[in-house]
């Protein structure tokens, strides 16, 4: 473990700020939302503030940009007729997935590789600058809203964005340094199941470039398909499974370096704020 994790783990106390980090559905959102809801701790969802803070722009833009394709709404929005915005809450993020788009056939509702790569690289930064707020928000919840207690819920994609080897990384150094670092590791059922879960409803998310473009090269070369006839959903739904994989990891190199994990199994049974922050407890005591 790095010294700046050393010292986050020396000095937690229970009641300290939380970041949590995992993999989708191993119940990252959920354990945060039962502290908001039933004891008091200001929830700070990274996802949510990138697509409110740092991408709601481009967001909106792209739903003006398919609404000007229709000529009553093109008409009511050159006379400021109508307003777009877009809702994204903690529990729907569909605005800023559908923005990530998917890359293929436009007539499946793909975008041109370049682009789809583009967007990824605004995620990227956004959730960089996302993530680099976190502090900033705990010192607001204080001071503003009167939380004393604080929990960070990242975005899945976190393991994209740092590097877990260095130990000068400035996301995790400043994450672990206002946050203790806790890794909700899922076993292989937790992945099958989330396979199985995205193999039934396949969504944009982000992906590390260079990651994506090993995968895009390895897909048309196993299909023999030009860049306009790749089918997106079966695309991500190839690019998905191998994901798991690259990501598991890379989150085990962060708990191992910068905080402590706990399983996804347990969580699972931790139905009220003194259970999760019993888990925390004996993951701290485990590693200290």
């Amino acid at each position: 473990m790095f010294e700046q994790a050393k010292k986050a783990l020396a000095t937690y106390k229970r009641g300290d700020p939380i970041a949590v980090l995992g993999m989708s559905g191993v119940g990252k959102t959920r354990i945060a939302s039962l502290l908001r809801r039933e004891a008091r701790w200001f929830h700070y969802s990274v996802d949510y503030r990138i697509g409110t803070r740092y991408m709601d722009e481009a967001i909106v833009d792209n739903f003006k940009r398919e609404a000007m394709k229709t000529p009553l709404l093109r008409d009511l929005l050159l006379s400021d007729s109508i307003y777009i915005s877009s809702n994204i809450t903690f529990d729907n993020l569909d605005p800023l997935s559908t923005y990530l788009g998917k890359p293929g056939d436009p007539t499946k509702g793909g975008i041109a590789f370049d682009d789809y790569v583009r967007r990824q690289r605004q995620h990227r930064e956004a959730e960089t600058r996302a993530m680099n707020d976190t502090g900033a928000f705990i010192e607001k919840a204080r001071a503003i809203y009167g939380y004393e207690h604080f929990i960070a819920d990242t975005s899945g994609s976190i393991c994209e964005v740092v590097d877990a080897e260095d130990p000068s990384d400035p996301v995790l150094t400043a994450l672990s340094g206002c946050c203790l670092i806790v890794y909700i590791e899922g076993d292989a059922a937790h992945a099958d199941a989330l396979k199985a879960r995205f193999d039934k409803a396949p969504k944009p998310m982000y992906y590390n470039e260079d990651f994506l473009r090993g995968v895009w090269a390895d897909y048309r070369k196993e299909t023999g398909l030009a860049e306009a006839d790749v089918d997106p959903d079966a695309f991500i739904r190839w690019g998905f499974a191998r994901l798991i994989d690259w990501r598991f990891p890379r989150y085990k190199a962060i708990a191992d370096n910068w905080g402590v994990t706990i399983s996804a199994r347990a969580l699972e049974k931790a139905q009220d704020p003194e259970a999760f922050l019993a888990l925390v407890d004996d993951a701290v005591k485990a590693r200290s």
